[in-house]
């Protein structure tokens, strides 16, 4: 009589291992489906703006109204770095993440339009 109630136990252990191997497995899937778009997303992104031929004197613009608080009016560095020869450091994908996400703080994350980050990523080959 304790085989077969052994056996019963055995069998709904099993049964809530399995349970719990695919709800593990449904949230990994979850996961990964929304880094993938995620993902995606930001590659379309910086392929429409690399795609772009963006204006020095417009991206000079962009970074006088949002920039100079941390970087300087020449772009010196202040609280943030100096960003001259920022682009022989960075590719322009690693500079536009930077951008985007904000990555050291205490810089913020920009939302810009691809235009407008191909115009400060033009500015910022300026500064060599």
């Amino acid at each position: 009589m304790s085989t077969s109630s052994s056996s019963a136990a055995e069998r709904d252990f099993k049964k809530e291992l399995l349970k719990i191997f695919f709800i593990v497995l449904v949230v990994f899937l979850i996961c990964l489906s929304i880094f993938f778009e995620n993902h995606h997303e930001n590659n379309t992104y910086v392929t429409k703006t690399l795609e772009l031929n963006g204006s020095a004197e417009e991206g000079d613009a962009l970074f006088k109204m949002n920039c100079v608080g941390c970087h300087g009016i020449k772009a010196r560095g202040l609280v943030g770095p100096d960003l001259h020869s920022i682009t022989q450091r960075l590719n322009d994908k690693e500079i536009i993440k930077q951008v985007t996400g904000g990555l050291t703080p205490p810089m913020p994350s920009f939302e810009i339009d691809p235009d407008n980050m191909s115009n400060l990523l033009k500015y910022l080959h300026s500064l060599e």
